[in-house]
């Protein structure tokens, strides 16, 4: 199977590779961690592009997922409410980034992730 690791830049995805790989992030807005996952089950194998997006916005949901838990524990004490206010826009914002990269072939890097999925 190949990477795109050393291949990035002269990759050309092909239309269908952009579309689930755009789907991997904008489905996330309505299915959360699901949609990335059922994506990278189905074409991990197929095509590196759409793997390498898949797993990525897997890893941000995941990682969002935590947050928002550690912010729920912290509004005991106020400020979770704010936390989890900010990890909620920056999910948005994020997912929308991502799905516009990801149609125009290009490969967006979410911040805050915990690289837990390989």
């Amino acid at each position: 199977m190949e990477t795109l690791d050393h291949f990035e830049e002269e990759y050309s995805p092909t239309s269908d590779e952009k579309t689930m790989a755009l789907l991997s992030h904008i489905l996330t807005l309505v299915a959360g961690f699901v949609a990335p996952l059922v994506i990278y089950i189905i074409k991990k194998d197929e095509s590196a592009y759409v793997r390498k997006h898949a797993v990525e916005s897997l890893n941000f949901q995941i990682s969002m997922a935590i947050y928002a838990f550690a912010s729920f524990i912290l509004m005991f004490i106020i400020i979770g409410i704010f936390t989890l206010i900010a990890v909620g826009i920056m999910a948005f914002v994020c997912a929308i980034i991502a799905t516009v990269q990801a149609n125009e072939g290009k490969f967006f890097k979410y911040p805050l992730t915990i690289r837990l999925v390989k």
